[in-house]
């Protein structure tokens, strides 16, 4: 086996990306960038008629559980069959110890194990069947003669597989692990069989080895959906949260948590060119990353009853030492069990957040009134139109290209005319090396290549921070375009009437969450809304054109998740936005600029998630994953759809027409649903 780097090395790099996190204040000029190349030919998308699966790359057991639910135990729920990869054979410091008895001498193959079993205990109970039921065990050769343990289990409808590819894991800062084998030319990694597997094969992965492993097992199982990790965590300068919390050295998140996702992302786009290269299409699948440690510096937003369903999952992952599992080496992650997941002080399971927040699938209307919607299949932007007005099917995708892109599209009408401008946030290059790992903003305008816009962070592991775009098109012919930035405040960008755009300006403010909502009130003044950590943050304009100020609104209570805004015709603004750990929201109404316009009042809407909000009507994911549409005069009358949906819905209204809900089903594939609202009056007897 290759030697690994010297521990003099390995500090270096470790201390060179350190250093570079700890740089605050804020941004600079930001830097300019030439764009993706020249789109090829569109391409037509490989069929999901095989049905929807999703697939998942965890760094260690129990992250899905932690981080992804409930949104997996949905899918799961829904008949979606679940293949769950982990890169780590999560043996940390190899110490199973129950709380409350004496510490066991370390074994890191037993400790692997149990984690193991405790997994298949915690997928048993999602699938709906007894945690103990026997699993089929074996092992599957993978790229490069790599293998590994593939566990595999049957219920009824349900199926999941659990693929153990049992890399050493990373533990501090003297260990090797996934982030030297992400950041250093030469670095070998070898794997840690667990004890009792029926892979006792030991390998040794190289970068490129680990990339093409991932990229085999995406085209093994062509999912229509890929769960990742957060690849571009936020920054963190509190070091002593930092250590106490075992995040990485500058950042809000697990060392191995970053570079698997670094590795999915990575195998992503390697997979989505070699379909097209291969087959001369695209491959159909929805991507999502969620945040990791992230959930402990923020607001919790799930409310008591799904928590407590979610933390029931990592009841049966925690197991107990005297549970009759069978398994020699323990019957479960021992410190996770017994409900500590619900009083460990750092919350993670307390919350569900989302890398790249915002829906799916933007709509709008073209000229004959059909529906038009915009979104992100596989790696690339799509454009989907209605087959006739009121028709609610949708035609064949086309392929508008862009790719590598961030699932959420942001699209304004071009004022000059022309066409929707497409906004995203797009993997500019995933390369191991420090200054080449970067993210972009690029631009989409009818009848033109995608362009580069650039990031407001002219150093490169700051710019991998930003957030998704956000555009507003103004009266006045300007597109004003927004990020959240490094240092967690907003930066923008303006598009001038005649096409030139300008450059990055720092608008300040902070720190909020990504998912930024953005509007022009009656008078084409310029609002933009984000979440907080105690409230809500404001930017707005006096008067159009004027530059926009931040508004720290400290009287309104504190959100969970994005406030979705809209303006109304009588000139004032509103603000829709869930309450911390509960499933009410807050419906708030503001004056022209700023001045609230009546008491406000917590409303209970069922769910989970971001709201999305259109001329008197709420769309969001209900507490069981369905869509969930309301009336706002009404929103305990809630309507769903049959069928599940995937991430969250948009809403579309225009005069004279039913609205139109719109979003992914689970096979990748978009849907329409004009729901017909009814009021109490109006409902059935019961």
């Amino acid at each position: 086996m290759k030697i690994a780097p010297t521990r003099r090395r390995l500090l270096a790099a470790l201390a060179a990306g350190t250093a570079a996190a700890a740089v605050g204040g804020c941004s600079r000029p930001g830097v300019a960038a030439t764009g993706p190349d020249p789109a090829p030919a569109p391409l037509a998308f490989r069929t999901t008629a095989g049905g929807a699966r999703l697939l998942q790359v965890l760094a260690h057991p129990d992250d899905e559980l932690y981080f992804m639910n409930p949104d997996t135990v949905h899918l799961v729920e829904a008949g979606v069959p679940v293949v769950s990869v982990y890169v780590t054979a999560g043996e940390a410091h190899g110490v199973n110890r129950p709380p409350g008895r004496p510490r066991p001498a370390p074994d890191k193959a037993a400790y692997s194990a149990a984690r193991h079993q405790g997994l298949r205990q915690a997928y048993a109970a999602m699938l709906g069947t007894d945690v103990f039921t026997p699993w089929r065990r074996g092992t599957v050769r993978l790229a490069h003669g790599m293998s590994a343990e593939v566990d595999e289990l049957r219920v009824g409808d349900r199926e999941a597989v659990l693929v153990f590819l049992n890399l050493a894991m990373h533990g501090t800062t003297d260990r090797v692990g996934l982030p030297q084998l992400w950041q250093l030319p030469g670095m070998t990694l070898p794997t840690f069989p667990s004890a009792g597997s029926p892979n006792a094969t030991r390998d040794t992965y190289t970068h490129e080895v680990l990339v093409d492993v991932l990229t085999g097992l995406l085209e093994r199982y062509r999912p229509t959906v890929v769960h990742t990790l957060d690849p571009d965590p936020d920054l963190e300068a509190n070091e002593a949260t930092r250590r106490r919390d075992i995040e990485q050295s500058g950042y809000s998140d697990h060392w191995d948590h970053t570079a698997t996702a670094l590795f999915a992302w990575k195998a992503v786009a390697r997979h989505a060119d070699a379909v097209a290269r291969d087959e001369g299409v695209a491959p159909a699948f929805l991507t999502t990353a969620y945040r990791g440690y992230y959930n402990r510096h923020w607001p919790h937003n799930l409310p008591p009853a799904l928590l407590r369903r979610k933390a029931g999952y990592l009841a049966p992952y925690g197991g107990a030492p005297d549970w009759p599992c069978g398994d020699p080496s323990g019957c479960g992650d021992y410190q996770v069990g017994m409900g500590r997941p619900l009083t460990n002080r750092k919350g993670w399971v307390r919350s569900t957040h989302y890398r790249h927040p915002g829906t799916r699938l933007v709509p709008g209307t073209d000229a004959q009134g059909r529906l038009v919607a915009h979104g992100v299949l596989g790696t690339r932007a799509v454009r989907w139109r209605e087959t006739a007005p009121g028709s609610g099917r949708w035609g064949p995708p086309r392929d508008l290209g862009g790719g590598p892109l961030a699932p959420a599209l942001s699209v304004v009408a071009d004022p000059a005319g022309g066409g929707p401008l497409l906004f995203a946030l797009r993997f500019a290059s995933l390369a191991s090396d420090r200054a080449a790992n970067t993210r972009d903003v690029v631009v989409l305008e009818e009848g033109r290549d995608w362009q580069g816009l650039g990031s407001p962070e002219d150093d490169p592991d700051r710019g991998r921070r930003i957030g998704v775009p956000v555009a507003v098109a103004v009266p006045d012919g300007r597109v004003h375009l927004f990020v959240r930035n490094a240092a967690k405040g907003l930066s923008a960008r303006v598009r001038e009437p005649g096409g030139i755009w300008g450059g990055w300006q720092d608008l300040g403010g902070g720190e909020v969450q990504d998912g930024l909502s953005a509007v022009v009130d009656r008078d084409g003044r310029v609002h933009v809304f984000a979440a907080g950590r105690a409230a809500v943050h404001h930017w707005s304009q006096d008067a159009p054109g004027r530059p926009l100020a931040c508004r720290v609104l400290t009287a309104l209570p504190v959100p969970a998740d994005p406030p979705a805004a809209a303006a109304e015709p009588d000139g004032s603004l509103s603000l829709v936005y869930r309450l911390p750990a509960s499933d009410e929201l807050l419906v708030h109404r503001l004056g022209a600029v700023r001045a609230a316009a009546g008491p406000d009042r917590p409303r209970t809407f069922d769910g989970y998630g971001p709201v999305a909000r259109a001329q008197g009507l709420l769309a969001g994911r209900a507490a069981d994953g369905a869509v969930h549409v309301a009336a706002l005069a009404h929103p305990a009358r809630a309507l769903r759809p049959g069928a599940p949906g995937y991430g969250f819905p948009a809403l579309h209204t225009r005069p004279g027409a039913r609205p139109a809900v719109v979003g992914f089903g689970t096979d990748a594939s978009p849907w329409i649903w004009r729901p017909e609202l009814r009021t109490p009056a109006q409902a059935p007897a019961r």
